[in-house]
């Protein structure tokens, strides 16, 4: 990193972690000096418990490890936003993001991450009870269906309503989501794609 951090007056940072792939809001908590420089040492996120006035390495009690996967700092360089490849829940409760209550009307960002989480629940699934068990268990008509579906909306840009686009455009992203589980893949692989790309 190469500014200086500016640690409020009791020595802390406020720190957002967010994942790295899917890009949800995990957690937010305080890193000290030492927390930061441990973070960066270890590849494993540390943070400073206010309550327990001790550093601590996140999972180290639950297992779930967050480990780092890019650390970013904000314009008066005060607060630190922290990326990680989740193992596990963020959330002392078990559930995946602290931010799990309020207003929780999903919003089109999470829409992908949800997805491929789901997808990945329903690969034990009984085929016959899932369509998308249905597709992982028998992938080598999931190519078949993505030109299906890819037709559909052409078709639609063509010569139909917007909603009607966004419809189908869901239908692609759903299959071409399931064709990349099914070979092992994510839809981070075809985001790194995209990232070099703008290089």
């Amino acid at each position: 990193m190469d500014v200086e951090i500016r640690f409020d007056d009791a020595g802390l940072v406020p720190c957002v972690m967010q994942d790295a792939q899917s890009g949800e809001v995990l957690t937010v908590a305080y890193m000290n000096e030492e927390a930061l420089a441990r973070t960066r040492e270890t590849g494993e996120v540390h943070f400073w418990s206010r309550s327990r006035g001790e550093l601590w390495r996140k999972g180290e009690s639950s297992g779930n490890v967050m480990r780092l996967r890019a650390l970013r700092y904000d314009c008066d360089e005060d607060a630190l936003l922290v990326l990680v490849e989740a193992s596990g829940p963020a959330c002392h409760t078990g559930e995946r993001s602290c931010f799990y209550r309020g207003d929780t009307e999903p919003q089109p960002a999470e829409a992908l991450p949800t997805l491929a989480r789901t997808i990945e629940e329903r690969r034990g699934a009984d085929p016959a009870a899932s369509y998308t068990a249905r597709l992982l268990a028998g992938p080598g008509a999931l190519g078949d269906k993505l030109r299906e579906e890819a037709d559909e909306v052409a078709r639609a840009a063509a010569g139909e309503g917007d909603d009607r686009v966004a419809e189908e455009a869901a239908d692609v992203l759903y299959h071409l989501t399931v064709l990349l589980a099914s070979r092992g893949m994510s839809l981070e692989q075809a985001e790194a794609v995209l990232n070099r790309r703008r290089r």
